[in-house]
């Protein structure tokens, strides 16, 4: 185990909506260090986003991610030669990453020719209840579900 643990890294908040997660989301977003790329991808998303369903962009996109967010994941843990799926509770700093990750990778996945409009397609559909993103994090619950027989296992 390492000796110390890394200090968390203030993150400055993001300029348009003056927001820590937006910027979080943003590094999550962004490829090859191009950050200004980043932020008109996603402003350019929540813009369509209120175009589309006529409600506040971020409000949409916090609901989305609420919404993704997973409550129960399994870890594996090897347990006298055999390994087991134990469900495990999901830390809050991991769920909002998790949830994050999750959205921009289905949002990458989608068929829209630009990413911001795949990205807002799956905020809404995300803030809706239904998605890829959001079958994912149904998924994760239900393998926890199946495996909540091993939870005796947990570390």
């Amino acid at each position: 185990m390492r000796k110390a643990t890394p200090k968390k890294r203030d993150l400055l908040p993001d300029p348009r909506f003056n927001d820590t997660s937006v910027t979080r989301f943003v590094n999550h977003l962004m490829w090859d260090g191009k950050k200004s790329t980043a932020y008109d991808i996603f402003y350019t998303a929540v813009d369509l986003v209120e175009k589309k369903t006529s409600e506040n962009g971020v409000d949409a996109w916090k609901k989305a991610l609420a919404n993704v967010m997973p409550t129960v994941e399994v870890k594996s843990r090897r347990v006298g030669g055999a390994n087991f799926q134990v469900p495990t509770e999901v830390r809050a700093e991991r769920k909002v990453s998790l949830g994050m990750k999750w959205m921009i990778t289905y949002a990458r996945k989608r068929g829209e020719k630009t990413m911001a409009e795949r990205l807002a397609n799956e905020i809404i559909a995300a803030a809706k209840g239904e998605g890829a993103s959001v079958k994912k994090k149904d998924d994760t619950h239900k393998m926890a579900e199946a495996n909540k027989a091993f939870s005796h296992f947990r570390f």
